[in-house]
């Protein structure tokens, strides 16, 4: 019984599976101009992305624009994606990136608007005054990276790309990537150590 039960499991959950379309089926449909697969990866990547963007813009507004600028060259350009090349991700990051990039050579740099004080859905109030505290921490201490040094970790830290694919976006050598990633992580541990309190400041 035991096992005629997980057989059924298995084939449940492997339907399921099925039904969720890669990034790289979805962009493939976006293509040839179907507008549910761009949705379907807009409401799939949306919050990461602004995530991503904010934290090198530094601005909320900016951080907006440049994701919805983003999503319109998918839109308009899907046909240039190769899935040969990669995955869809660091393709989309690059894109974004480069939209990032040109807004902070047209403005002035301002400090980072720190987003930490949205609401938590964490239940217990100590554990979510620790976690708000700390989201400030990181983030204080990432908005005083280099811009380079904290792209690098945003991408292989927080958008979980390897480090051939972050360098792919970052359009540096692999090595040139890890050299950003060991002085960033260096800076990150020296930063957060001197906040009161302390950190231990690994990544």
């Amino acid at each position: 019984m035991a096992g005629r039960l997980a057989v059924v499991i298995k084939d449940e959950v492997t339907a399921e599976a099925a039904e969720i379309e890669s990034d790289e089926a979805l962009i493939a449909a976006v293509a040839i101009g179907d507008r549910q697969a761009f949705a379907s990866l807009v409401d799939r990547h949306s919050d990461r992305a602004f995530g991503f963007a904010v934290r090198i813009v530094r601005v909320a507004a900016e951080a907006e624009d440049a994701v919805q600028e983003a999503f319109l060259k998918v839109w308009t350009e899907a046909g240039r994606y190769k899935a040969d090349r990669g995955r869809f991700a660091p393709w989309f990051y690059r894109v974004l990136y480069n939209h990032c990039v040109d807004r902070l050579r047209r403005k002035t740099p301002v400090p980072y608007e720190d987003l930490s004080d949205h609401p938590s859905t964490d239940p217990d109030p100590e554990m979510m005054a620790a976690t708000a505290m700390r989201q400030r921490k990181v983030s204080a201490a990432l908005d005083q990276l280099p811009e380079r040094q904290r792209t690098a970790v945003l991408l292989c830290y927080f958008q979980g790309l390897s480090n051939r694919e972050a360098a792919e976006v970052m359009e540096v050598g692999v090595k040139g990537l890890e050299a950003l990633l060991v002085r960033a992580r260096r800076q990150l541990a020296e930063t957060l150590k001197g906040f009161e309190g302390g950190e231990d400041g690994r990544l």
